[in-house]
């Protein structure tokens, strides 16, 4: 069964930390580029971070300088560090399984982040 899992969120104050993780299986996440978005209700989700199949490392502008994403292959894993969180990321944050980090073609059900000031 192929599936995409994330855990990690919770609840914190403005300026804290968490630490995303996003768990495949039934794929060789080796072979794609593994990216994380976030979404507000129904709104369109937005691009946080990706990292291709080379290390890569790209990022969206509101969290360049505050997030780190990293991938663990050996685990099929899928991380992403954010610090100094704002209430501006408030949302349900989700990874995705894509193709040259353009096409992305697999989601998880996400994992919920509430930041309080």
């Amino acid at each position: 069964q192929v599936r995409l899992e994330e855990s990690g969120g919770g609840s914190v104050e403005s300026g804290g930390s968490l630490r995303l993780s996003c768990q495949a299986s039934g794929y060789t996440a080796a072979r794609y580029c593994m990216a994380w978005f976030r979404q507000i209700d129904s709104e369109e989700g937005e691009f946080v971070a990706s990292v291709d199949t080379d290390g890569t490392a790209n990022y969206g502008e509101s969290v360049k300088g505050r997030f780190t994403v990293h991938r663990s292959d050996e685990d099929n894993a899928l991380y992403l560090d954010m610090n100094a969180l704002k209430t501006e990321d408030t949302a349900m944050y989700y990874c995705r399984l894509g193709f040259n980090c353009d096409y992305y073609f697999e989601r998880g059900q996400g994992t919920q982040v509430s930041v309080a000031s």
